[in-house]
C-alpha cells in the first residue's frame, strides 16, 4: 500500500479545517480528491507534503510517516502543484539539475528520464530558456517533467489540467496511466471531472473537511441511488441535495 492517511485532522493556528480524514491510495491506483473550493482538498494534500503538521491522526506512505523517516518519506513523494512554481534565474536544465540534486539522484540519470517527457512536450529544444518567461501551460509541462523523472511512488497532483491545452491535457492522462500501469501510486485534485472519470479508479468526495463519501463510480451512484450515472451527474445531485452548492 502507497498512501494511508488515518484519521488526520489538522489546519491553521489551532482551527480544524479537515477532521479525521481517512482514505488509502493502493499501489497501481489513481485515486481523485474531489470537493468545491474550501472543502479541505489543498490541506490535505499539504499535510501529505508534510507541509503543515496533523493535530492527530496518521499519514504513512509505503508504511513510513514523517517523522520516522523524513527523508525517505519526501524521497517517495512527487508533487505536481495548482500553481507552477519555476526559479526566476535558473533555466529549464538547471530545474531538472536541481530536482536531481533534492531526491539525491545522478542527473544523467534524471536527463535521460527528461528526455521523452521533453519532447512530448515541446520543451527538448528549451534547455536553456527560463521557464519564468514561458506561459502558464508550459510552466505547468516543466513541473510535471520535473515530478515525473524522480520516478516517484507516490505522485500527488493538485489540478493538473488548468492551464494546459488540449493535446497537453491527453498526454496527462496517458503519463497518469502508464504511472499506473508501473504500480506507482496517483492522487489528484481536480475539478476537471471529466478528465477525472476517464482516469481515476475510485474518487474521495470531501465537504467541509469531512469525507462525505468515497469509492469508484459505480459504488458512489448506488450510495446515492444514481444507477447509471456519471461522476459529473453524481456530485451536481450531492452538492444540491446535500446542501454544499455554495463553497466553504
Amino acid at each position: 500500500m502507497s498512501l494511508n492517511v488515518s484519521q488526520l485532522t489538522g489546519g491553521y493556528t489551532r482551527k480544524a479545517v479537515i477532521k479525521e480524514v481517512s482514505f488509502e491510495v493502493k499501489d497501481g491506483e489513481i485515486v481523485g480528491l474531489i470537493g468545491l473550493n474550501g472543502a479541505g482538498k489543498s490541506t490535505t494534500i499539504k499535510h501529505i507534503m508534510g507541509l503543515m503538521e496533523p493535530f492527530s491522526g496518521e499519514i504513512k506512505v509505503d508504511g513510513l510517516t514523517l517523522a520516522e523517516a523524513p527523508v525517505d518519506y519526501r524521497k517517495k513523494i512527487a508533487f505536481v502543484p495548482e500553481t507552477p512554481m519555476v526559479y526566476r534565474n535558473l533555466t529549464l536544465k538547471e530545474h531538472l539539475e536541481i530536482t536531481a540534486m533534492a531526491y539525491d539522484l545522478p542527473f544523467a540519470e534524471v536527463l535521460e528520464r527528461a528526455q521523452p517527457l521533453l519532447k512530448l512536450f515541446r520543451l527538448d529544444q528549451r534547455m536553456d530558456w527560463f521557464p519564468e518567461d514561458f506561459s502558464k501551460g508550459m510552466k505547468q509541462k516543466v513541473m510535471i517533467t520535473c515530478a515525473f523523472v524522480i520516478n516517484p511512488t507516490l505522485l500527488v497532483i493538485d489540478e493538473p489540467f488548468i492551464g494546459l491545452d488540449p493535446v497537453a491535457m491527453m498526454d496527462l492522462e496517458n503519463l497518469l496511466l502508464e504511472e499506473r500501469a508501473k504500480g506507482h501510486s496517483v492522487l489528484m485534485s481536480t475539478h476537471v471531472l471529466t478528465n477525472a472519470e476517464k482516469i481515476c479508479d475510485s474518487f474521495v468526495i470531501l465537504h467541509d473537511g469531512l469525507v462525505f463519501a468515497k469509492g469508484t463510480t459505480e459504488e458512489l451512484a448506488e450510495t446515492f441511488n444514481l444507477k447509471g450515472a456519471d461522476l459529473e451527474e453524481i456530485y451536481r445531485y450531492v452538492a444540491q441535495e446535500e446542501g454544499f452548492g455554495h463553497d466553504a
